[in-house]
């Protein structure tokens, strides 16, 4: 498992298997946020079992399930309603944790300073100079 903060309620990973529950649990979390849609690869966990996983772990469980590359308002608000709902921390996962990362940055955009979520995002290792240079310019 590779567990990536962002914020102090916030964090991010790379696909996650029912079998790790236990220890996200342990690590201190309240909830978790699947951005990632059943599928996406063969053999990946679907969510279910990470849905059942987690609430047999007395987490609570959300799927956002965001398709790569094309990302939605739909979805960014989904999203922003998930993290105001789910009590902090929350974990979302996907793919490679970047996809979530990229939306949480999107959901700052207008709260945040840019330098600030570009940071956050950075000292976890993704990139999000981009995309919250564009949406910066628009406000």
């Amino acid at each position: 498992m590779d567990l990536r903060k962002i914020t102090d309620d916030f964090s991010v990973s790379p696909q996650i298997a029912p079998a790790d529950v236990p220890a996200i649990k342990e690590a201190g979390f309240k909830a978790i946020m699947c951005n990632r849609p059943d599928d996406e690869d063969p053999g990946q966990p679907d969510i279910a079992g990470i849905a059942a996983a987690a609430r047999e772990a007395g987490l609570e469980f959300r799927a956002v399930p965001i398709v790569s590359g094309q990302l939605t308002e739909a979805d960014v608000e989904e999203f922003k309603a998930a993290l105001a709902d789910l009590p902090a921390p929350v974990l979302a996962y996907c793919r490679s944790g970047t996809r979530c990362t990229t939306v949480w940055s999107i959901t700052q955009v207008g709260v945040t300073p840019p330098d600030q979520i570009v940071a956050a995002a950075a000292n976890a290792g993704y990139d999000v100079r981009g995309i919250v240079a564009q949406l910066s310019d628009r406000n």
